[in-house]
């Protein structure tokens, strides 16, 4: 993994003047270490890792959509220059994240909580904005909150944080979480920018309102929510519908675009929470109907999957596991290969048949750079032309105590034979049209939504279930 340290003016006496560079947007000379052409070269090596890691949502209307706005709002920003990229990433987590160098990922999971295009243009701007502003530049220290691809928002000893570095095999990209500061500047560029493109920014600020309301119900979630890589500076409803009448004042806006029944054409059949067909958790077990196997986690442990890697860890951190593919034509290969990409050292190992399914245990320890010790369990089995790998993970006080856990979950693992999980098909955003005036709760019970589901529905659609819902209204309900 590359490091970038970075310092500001005031502490870089010994630096030449020269090496201060002028924001784009505030005009202000700042040091940077990393050049424009770094910054550049930066988001086109973390590009591919995050496409392979999340995997693209398979919607071209949608991905044109998002490009057409992105590259619409980018030649108006202050570094119209760079060559921006727009993505929607498959992950029903609630986020939007931007990448140095001009690339700017939203998940589908943020695209089906919008309700207008109005909504989706001010979160646009403010990830544009942590671009133009060089804020991942800027940050005299960086806040990780997470690996992407191994760790995501699990809670992990500073021991496993480090193996989980490794093991993420050079995946360089952290998530940055920024500073109020730089929240209320990529507020203020998200209100400017989609006000310049014809848009009513006053929309942004009541799309923070359902950022905290999912947040609210969801609890921690498995991969970082957008309230996680981008704290709440506080009163930023306030100060974002300020600057967008400020702006709407400026530019002159006598008509602005909110787009509401546009936007909702566009996400009807959107897949809504996770897709079963990449493998889904269900009574604590972990189905994959495409490859046909399933094994038990642990109950109550976060848990995060990924087009690469099944992750879940108990929620004191002081375990992980994990379950990817295994690279090599035999058991002792694919064994080999793993060890050595990991920095394992093997300490025993034995054959065995999981579930009449040919595997290999291997028990291995891992000597930090600090001085302590994990262990780690490490399951290799073959099935259905793959050799699948399930590590678990823990220090060497605590191996004794998640020993019998570890080999629990990689004991459970089998071949899928169930049709009912085999064909699951996913959840889709479907839009219904209100036939009559009533309560949002009223209109949801008449979609027969469950009650359990009402106050998730709600939140979807960006209103309260005592709101008035006129007639002809288009609301978001959930089916197949």
């Amino acid at each position: 993994m590359k490091n970038y340290f970075l310092i500001s003016c005031l502490t870089a006496t010994v630096m030449l003047f020269s090496q201060c560079a002028r924001n784009p947007v505030t005009g202000k000379r700042q040091v940077a270490l990393i050049s424009e052409e770094q910054e550049i070269a930066m988001g086109k090596e973390a590009d591919p890792q995050i496409v392979a890691q999340y995997g693209l949502y398979e919607d071209a209307n949608l991905q044109a959509f998002i490009n057409q706005k992105g590259k619409e709002m980018a030649a108006i920003s202050h570094r119209p220059g760079l060559d921006y990229q727009f993505r929607i990433v498959d992950s029903d987590i609630l986020n939007a994240f931007a990448v140095p160098g001009g690339y700017v990922y939203f998940t589908r999971g943020i695209m089906a909580h919008f309700n207008n295009e109005a909504e989706f243009a001010g979160v646009l701007g403010h990830e544009i904005g942590h671009i133009t502003a060089r804020h991942s530049v800027s940050q005299q220290s960086r806040q990780i909150l997470g690996q992407i691809g191994l760790i995501g928002a699990m809670v992990v000893s500073p021991e496993l944080a480090q193996f989980g570095e490794a093991a993420s095999q050079g995946l360089g990209l952290l998530f940055l979480k920024y500073g109020r500061d730089a929240e209320r500047q990529s507020d203020d560029l998200g209100v400017e920018y989609s006000s310049k493109i014809g848009y009513d920014a006053q929309q942004m600020a009541g799309f923070f309102n359902t950022l905290q309301r999912q947040g609210e119900q969801s609890g921690a979630a498995e991969l970082p929510s957008f309230l996680s890589t981008h704290p709440n500076p506080g009163d930023r409803n306030v100060d974002v519908a300020k600057a967008a009448t400020e702006w709407k004042q400026k530019l002159g806006l006598t008509s602005v675009k909110v787009n509401r029944n546009e936007y909702l054409r566009r996400i009807e059949g959107l897949i809504y929470g996770e897709d079963p067909r990449q493998g889904f958790l269900e009574n604590n077990v972990f189905y994959h109907p495409e490859l046909r196997f399933q094994f038990s986690i642990p109950a109550n442990w976060n848990y995060q999957n990924t087009p690469q890697r099944v992750n879940f860890a108990p929620k004191d951190g002081k375990a992980m596991m994990f379950m990817t593919l295994a690279q090599g034509t035999s058991l002792q290969q694919a064994a080999n290969t793993a060890m050595q990409g990991y920095q394992l050292q093997v300490t025993g190992s034995r054959e065995l048949t999981v579930n009449g399914l040919p595997a290999l245990a291997v028990e291995a320890r891992q000597q930090q750079q600090q001085g302590g010790i994990i262990n780690a369990l490490s399951y290799f089995i073959q099935h259905g032309g793959n050799i699948y790998h399930i590590i678990g993970v823990t220090s060497q006080a605590d191996y004794a105590a998640y020993a019998p856990v570890f080999n629990n979950v990689m004991q459970s693992f089998r071949q899928l034979t169930d049709q009912a999980k085999i064909n699951k098909q996913p959840e889709r955003v479907r839009i219904k049209t209100v036939s009559q005036t009533a309560t949002l709760q009223q209109v949801l019970r008449s979609f027969n939504v469950p009650d359990r589901r009402l106050e998730e529905l709600a939140i979807l659609n960006g209103m309260r279930l005592a709101d008035q819902v006129p007639q002809g209204t288009q609301i978001k309900v959930v089916g197949q």
